[in-house]
């Protein structure tokens, strides 16, 4: 194998003023040379044997103009499809975009629908508990039952998960069943509404769900649910009712306890504040299952 020829080891004595750049001679060889001389012969050769440069015979020539137009036919062909395809890409995209806006026209719509039948429902029971009751005891009905907003004094409390709380490991609590994993459990939120229910709350509201009678709180794995809607901590609660005796008694009572005992074991977050006015949405859905109207009685002497 041809290697690199080797720069020049002896000066003639009688050769004049040395280069500057003597000391480097081996770079400078290397700058001067760049290519090998093994490669130069190669191409050498090459030339000589007349197989350098572009193919020379009808042959090689006629195979590089077929190779050549069959790359010219791949691009074109993919190029031309690309252009078919883009208008209908974009006509299904348009398609979807308007089967999206037809489909919000329509639940809004239905909400609409609902709002309304649901102001009728709601005048219709106004009107019957007038006829027994008075417009008092309809007030007093609707609002026992969350299906009017209502406002006043009462209590904010704000209940959150412990810093850093996960969302598995650790031992069970004592008498709960829950994972001690710094993350409020369905069962809490269950024991503090029920607290505050007891010690006196008119109504009460969880990150804007108004509760009722027929509420339900449950768990869908870590995330709780009232109404079948997820929460998302923090927790905001708002009770209706006096707020220097609602929040003292709930937190003399034995609920109240309990988040205290969560507070101090397991690192849940509250605050307790009074509030001059709270305001409480009305329940998104109500529905009577039992409940029948019972027909008015005919006067005496009436025909």
């Amino acid at each position: 194998m041809c290697g690199m020829s080797q720069p020049p080891t002896h000066r003639s004595p009688a050769a004049g003023p040395g280069r500057p750049d003597a000391s480097m001679s081996l770079l400078t060889h290397v700058m001067d040379h760049s290519l090998d001389e093994g490669y130069a012969e190669a191409s050498a050769r090459r030339a000589a044997d007349g197989t350098a440069g572009l193919p020379r015979t009808l042959r090689a020539k006629l195979g590089l103009a077929a190779g050549l137009v069959i790359a010219a036919m791949v691009v074109t062909l993919g190029a031309a499809q690309a252009r078919v395809a883009a208008p209908v890409l974009a006509k299904e995209r348009q398609e979807l975009i308007d089967r999206v806006e037809r489909a919000d026209g329509h639940a809004d719509k239905l909400e609409n629908d609902i709002e309304r039948l649901r102001a009728d429902v709601a005048g219709r029971q106004r009107q019957a508990l007038k006829q027994h009751g008075g417009d008092g005891q309809a007030r007093l009905v609707a609002l026992l039952s969350g299906a009017t907003e209502v406002r006043g004094p009462g209590i904010k409390l704000v209940v959150d998960d412990a810093k850093g709380a996960s969302s598995g490991g650790g031992g069970p609590r004592e008498n709960t069943g829950f994972s001690d994993t710094g993350r409020l459990r369905d069962r809490d939120m269950q024991r503090i509404v029920n607290g505050l229910w007891q010690s006196g709350a008119e109504a009460i509201s969880i990150n804007g769900q108004r509760l009722t009678s027929l509420s339900a709180i449950r768990a869908a794995g870590d995330a709780i649910l009232v109404d079948n809607k997820p929460l998302v901590p923090p927790y905001e609660v708002l009770a209706v009712g006096d707020k220097k005796r609602l929040g003292t008694a709930f937190q003399d009572s034995a609920d109240g306890q309990y988040l205290h005992v969560l507070q101090e074991n397991y690192g849940i977050r509250a605050a307790l504040t009074p509030e001059n006015e709270v305001r409480l949405p009305a329940a998104s859905s109500l529905a009577v299952r039992t409940a029948t109207a019972v027909a008015a009685e005919p006067k005496k002497g009436a025909s």
